[in-house]
């Protein structure tokens, strides 16, 4: 975590010097100060969800049912909760963190990954009404093997990398 965080504190740092030429720093700074306001309650709770999952959930119970050893079993239930898992990358990826600080294979949190982006359920009733049940049918028909197939491919080939 430390090279991202230089790399976006130097782009930061860049960013409010060159809106400061043009005075433009001080909305940029209120702009910041607003998201930080929404974002950070979500942080925290994500966050708390991470943590709780790595002391909470037995290491033991969480790898039969989705450590390296799980297989097939491992990568539905991986698809299964990330379709369902609400919100953007500030809650999945605590989540996914928690998952892997836990011991789930990587077949899982890949199936995860992929079905939390893919299928989304949470965001379905803002797809039908904006882009029509139709589309949004053909769309999840097209793509519904994608989590699973991509959590079987990284079993396959990838099984040797260790996530924790």
């Amino acid at each position: 975590m430390t090279a991202p965080t230089i790399i976006m504190g130097i782009l930061a740092i860049c960013l409010v010097s060159y809106g400061y030429t043009t005075g433009a720093h001080i909305e940029g700074m209120k702009n910041t100060f607003n998201m930080s306001i929404q974002i950070i309650p979500l942080l925290f709770f994500s966050f708390t969800i991470a943590g709780m999952m790595q002391v909470l959930v037995s290491t033991d119970g969480l790898t039969k049912w989705v450590g390296p050893e799980s297989g097939f079993k491992g990568i539905l239930i991986g698809t299964l909760v990330g379709g369902l898992t609400p919100g953007g990358p500030f809650v999945s990826l605590p989540i996914v963190a928690g998952f892997i600080h836990s011991g789930a294979g990587i077949g899982t949190v890949v199936a995860f990954m992929t079905s939390w982006s893919i299928w989304a359920v949470m965001r379905l009733p803002l797809e039908i009404g904006i882009l029509g049940w139709k589309f949004t049918i053909v769309r999840l028909a097209s793509s519904a093997i994608l989590p699973i197939l991509a959590g079987v491919i990284a079993n396959v080939f990838f099984s040797w990398v260790h996530i924790n």
